[in-house]
């Protein structure tokens, strides 16, 4: 009898196992397709051939569809900057803060992915218990009462749902992609933070030499204090002559001394990008001004791929496109196959023999009958929210493109005043020489020769300023590329799943 109860659970066990295969293959939700970005038919960027073709200034890098690869920054030929920025790649901590959050989702995929799996408990136990010498009646036995008898046990449970309506293969899948989305944000902050050393950096380059220009200027305005003093005391000149000099020297200090201000102030934003203490951090006085490189641009067609943002949303799309999945699955009943099996006996000297045996094994079915459109409702939702990430995926493909041809329209538009400054500071300064000479020999007033270096000084603080706004537009035109980054370098959704170690997972103190 117990040979044929024994044959009759294999075939069913059997029979279960050849359902299972065909169920398997049952697929619910819709096939993901990434939804086409918005069409782009021009060959080339707008403000990379129609403006200042023919004109003098900055030129994009030849051939038109090379791209920039690794580390963008090393096109700006700074040694400096190169150095900070490998500092930043390793001890910011925002960079830290997202690849922990990528490690995170990692860890999510492999928590999705145990639901393919059986799950197995083991309860070992034993108990002791008495029962009462009063629970049995008057016209029973009372040979089993008020007796005492102990139980061990050492069961094994095991219970699997399969996966039928691929609901664990949806949620293993949205658990992928969310990872590649937090893959490509770290990329993307990467991006952020290195573009933002490199603007920093240049404005302080640029803050010294507005330093620079302006103890010039509190040089020359000194020699024209003391000039005129001599000329008041000698006779030859007035005392008004004396007062101008002197507003015009103490407003000169005024200027050279808030200049320490803003380059302080970036100077700390460096070291908090590097992760130290703005205390334990300065950048040496170096008064220099650059011309950005030609950058090799690449053609509107890549930037899709170069762009982290915008595979971090259209990753968002399949992430939603899962969830959609997993919505159309709650609409199916679940199953799960429970079996329990072990060892049983009054006395431990027994437990481990052959008739201490127990089992039972057996699937059960659940199916909400009603749930007030609850699941309609969340199907609903998902597709909504699916709607509206698709277009914001295709929102940030606009705003990309718009980017780079901001950028490319500032880099080339400011070289080209830089241009029209450079002359404007040469014409100044022979207007002030003029001036002081025609004040020396007493034709102009003072007052003049303080109009002309005021003047002088304008055009020198305007040319330091553009100079310091094309770079940072170069900064922001290779950000807006994608530095070196491209699409390759996201983890396939297999990579985002493959085993980790538990010195990945070291709690930092």
């Amino acid at each position: 009898m117990i040979e044929a109860n024994n044959r009759i659970a294999l075939s069913l066990s059997a029979g279960t196992l050849i359902l299972l295969a065909l169920l398997a293959g049952c697929r619910v939700g819709p096939a993901y397709h990434a939804p086409a970005p918005p069409a782009v038919t021009a060959p080339d960027y707008k403000e990379s051939t129609v403006n200042f073709k023919d004109a003098d200034g900055w030129k994009v890098a030849s051939p038109k569809d090379a791209t920039i690869r690794g580390k963008w920054w090393e096109i700006f030929q700074e040694p400096e900057l190169n150095a900070l920025e490998e500092q930043l790649n390793i001890n910011n901590q925002n960079l830290k803060e997202y690849f922990q959050n990528y490690m995170e989702a990692r860890s999510l995929v492999a928590e999705a992915r145990s639901q393919y799996w059986p799950t197995i408990t083991v309860n070992p136990s034993w108990s002791r218990s008495r029962t009462s010498s009063n629970q049995h009646s008057s016209s029973s036995s009372s040979n089993s009462s008020g007796s005492t008898s102990s139980l061990w046990t050492a069961p094994i449970e095991a219970s699997w749902t399969p996966d039928f309506w691929q609901k664990i293969r949806n949620e293993v899948r949205e658990a992928q992609y969310a990872a590649q989305v937090s893959a490509a944000d770290l990329e993307n902050e990467k991006l952020v933070e290195q573009a933002s050393l490199a603007e920093y950096f240049f404005e302080i380059r640029g803050q010294d030499m507005l330093q620079q220009i302006l103890n010039q200027t509190v040089a020359a305005d000194q020699k024209s204090l003391d000039y005129t003093q001599s000329q008041y005391e000698t006779g030859i000149g007035d005392y008004i002559s004396v007062t101008e000099a002197k507003t015009t020297l103490e407003s000169a200090k005024s200027s050279a001394t808030n200049v320490g201000l803003l380059r302080a102030q970036y100077e700390h934003a460096i070291a908090v990008l590097l992760g130290k203490p703005p205390s334990d951090f300065s950048l040496s006085v170096k008064p220099m001004t650059y011309v950005p490189p030609p950058i090799p641009i690449g053609v509107p067609s890549q930037l899709i791929e170069r762009r982290p943002d915008i595979a971090a949303a259209e990753r968002t799309l399949a992430e939603a496109n899962a969830k959609i999945g997993i919505g159309y699955g709650a609409f199916f009943p679940n199953v799960t196959i429970s079996a329990e099996g072990g060892l049983e006996s009054a006395l431990f000297k027994h437990l481990f023999d052959w008739p201490s045996r127990i089992w039972s094994v057996g699937p059960s079915v659940s199916e909400t009958v009603f749930d007030g459109h609850l699941y309609r409702a969340e199907l609903h939702e998902y597709v909504a929210a699916y709607n509206s990430d698709v277009a914001a995926y295709r929102q940030t493909t606009l705003t990309a493109f718009q980017q780079v041809e901001d950028d490319l329209a500032a880099t080339r538009i400011y070289s080209q005043q830089l241009l029209h400054q450079q002359q404007a500071v040469k014409n100044a300064q022979e207007y002030l020489s003029l001036e002081q000479a025609r004040y020396e020999t007493g034709v102009d007033p003072y007052v003049d020769v303080m109009t002309a270096q005021n003047t002088v000084l304008s055009a020198q603080q305007t040319l330091n300023t553009l100079q310091v706004d094309e770079m940072i537009s170069a900064v922001e035109l290779v950000q807006a590329l994608g530095g070196g980054w491209d699409r390759s370098q996201l983890p396939t959704p297999e990579q985002t799943g493959a085993k980790t170690t538990n010195a990945d997972y070291t709690i930092q103190r």
